[in-house]
C-alpha cells in the first residue's frame, strides 16, 4: 500500500483521505496548525510552515512518502522538482503544482502557449502598475492575487476611485511570498462551471458532467450538477481542459474553471486537486466522487467511465461569528429531511463566514436543477455555527 503525504489539510483533504483510508492507504496530514481537519482522520500528522523550503525537506526526509499530494496553495512548490528526481511522484506533476499555485503561470500557459480563449489581462507588483493595468483593460474589471485561494483578496472594480482599495485588498488576501496581481476585463458571462477533469497514468482522459455555481465574496455559495450547458459549450470546454491537463502532466483530478458567454466559452482557472464545487459529488451524484477519482488516478487504477447517477446539489454551512470552541444548532432539522444530508468539518475555529460545513441534496436527473438547489439552501439555513 502506498504512503501519501498530503500537504494541506482542510476540508478537501479529510474527503480525500477518507477516500484513501477506505482502500488502504497510509496518509500523513501536514498543515500549518493542529486538529486541521484531515489530521482528525489520518494516520499520522505534521504541523509545519510549509512555505518554510527546509521544514518540507525534513518532512519528506523524515516520512519518505510514495506520494506527495498538494491540497493548498501556500506550499514551496518549487522543491517539488527536486522529489521527483528523488523517486517521489508529485500529484498531479511537479509542474502541475508549480503553475498552477501561481495564476501568472497557469493563464501565460493557457493564453499565450495554448491559444485557448480568456479574459483580456495585465499583472501589477504596485498600486500604480495596477492603475496602468486597469485603464488598459477597461472598467469594470477583476483583480486577484496571483497566490490565494477560496477568493481570498479578490474584488471588482467598478469606478478609478477602487483601484487603491482593491490594491490594498488583494495584497492582504495573497498567500505566500508572491506580492503581485492579475487584472482582468470582465466577462459577460451568462453562467460559471466547473468541469472535473481526471487524467490518467495509460489510460484515457475523462470528465465529469459540468458542475455550476454561485459565489459570493470570491467564495462558492451553491454548486449544483448538472449545470445546463450546450453541448457546443461543453465539447469546447472539455477540449480546453484536455489540452492544458495535458501540458502539466501527470495524474489526478483538475478543476478546471469556465466562464460559459454568449460569443463561446472562456478559460478562467485551474486546481490540480479536488476543487470545493466538487463537494457536490458527495450527494451521490456520480458512480465515484470526486476525491475517489483523485485517488485512484494518483495510484494508476484504472476509472473505466464516470456516469452521473443523479442531480445534486451543495450549499455551504458558514459560521456567523468568531470562537475558537464552535458550537452547531439545528443538525437534527437538516437531518430529518428526505434525499439531505451533511457534512461538518471539524475546524477547530471559526471566523465570520468562515466554511464549517456543507449541505447536500440529490434527486433524480428529470427534477429540475432548481429546486435541488433551493432544498440545499434551506437545509444549509437550518444548520447555525458560532
Amino acid at each position: 500500500m502506498a504512503k501519501i503525504l498530503l500537504l494541506g489539510s482542510g476540508e478537501l483533504g479529510k474527503e480525500f483521505v477518507i477516500a484513501a483510508q477506505r482502500i488502504g492507504q497510509t496518509v500523513i496530514a501536514v498543515d500549518s496548525y493542529e486538529n486541521a481537519p484531515a489530521m482528525q482522520v489520518a494516520h499520522d500528522f505534521e504541523v509545519i510552515n510549509m512555505l518554510d523550503g527546509d521544514a518540507l525537506d525534513k518532512i519528506v526526509a523524515k516520512h519518505n512518502p510514495d506520494f506527495i499530494v498538494p491540497e493548498i496553495e501556500a506550499i514551496r512548490t518549487e522543491r517539488f522538482y527536486d522529489y521527483e528526481k528523488q523517486g517521489i511522484t508529485v500529484v498531479p506533476s511537479a509542474k502541475a503544482a508549480n503553475f498552477t499555485m501561481n495564476r501568472k503561470a497557469i493563464r501565460d500557459l493557457a493564453s499565450k502557449e495554448l491559444g485557448l480563449k480568456t479574459a483580456e489581462y495585465r499583472y501589477a507588483t504596485t498600486a500604480e502598475e495596477l492603475r496602468k493595468g486597469v485603464l488598459e483593460v477597461g472598467v469594470p474589471c477583476v483583480v486577484k492575487p496571483l497566490m490565494s485561494s477560496s477568493g481570498k483578496g479578490q474584488s471588482t472594480i467598478k469606478t478609478e476611485a477602487d483601484i487603491e482599495k482593491a490594491w490594498e485588498y488583494a495584497v492582504a488576501g495573497s498567500r505566500g511570498d508572491v506580492v503581485e496581481v492579475i487584472v482582468e476585463a470582465f466577462v459577460k458571462f451568462n453562467s460559471e462551471i466547473t468541469l472535473l477533469t481526471v487524467t490518467q497514468n495509460n489510460n484515457r482522459t475523462l470528465f465529469c458532467a459540468p458542475i455550476g455555481h454561485r459565489q459570493e465574496r470570491g467564495d462558492y455559495q451553491e454548486s449544483w450538477q448538472p449545470a445546463r450547458i450546450s453541448d457546443k459549450d461543453l465539447y469546447e470546454a472539455q477540449d480546453m481542459a484536455e489540452k492544458v491537463t495535458e501540458a502539466l502532466g501527470g495524474a489526478g483530478l483538475f478543476g478546471v474553471e469556465f466562464f460559459i458567454a454568449d460569443d463561446g466559452v472562456y478559460f478562467s482557472e485551474l486546481s490540480p486537486r479536488p476543487h470545493d464545487t466538487g463537494m457536490v459529488t458527495l450527494a451521490g451524484t456520480q458512480n465515484f466522487n470526486e476525491f475517489e477519482l483523485h485517488l485512484r488516478a494518483i495510484l494508476s487504477l484504472p476509472i473505466f467511465e464516470i456516469s452521473l447517477e443523479k442531480s445534486g446539489a451543495s450549499a455551504v454551512i458558514l459560521a456567523s461569528e468568531n470562537n475558537t470552541n464552535p458550537t452547531y444548532s439545528g443538525i437534527e432539522k437538516i437531518a430529518a429531511l428526505p434525499k439531505t444530508d451533511f457534512r461538518i468539518f471539524g475546524k477547530p475555529s471559526t471566523r465570520t463566514y468562515r466554511r464549517m460545513g456543507v449541505a447536500l441534496v440529490n434527486d433524480t436527473l428529470e427534477t429540475p436543477i432548481e429546486e435541488v438547489v433551493e432544498k440545499a439552501v434551506k437545509a444549509a439555513s437550518l444548520v447555525n455555527v458560532k
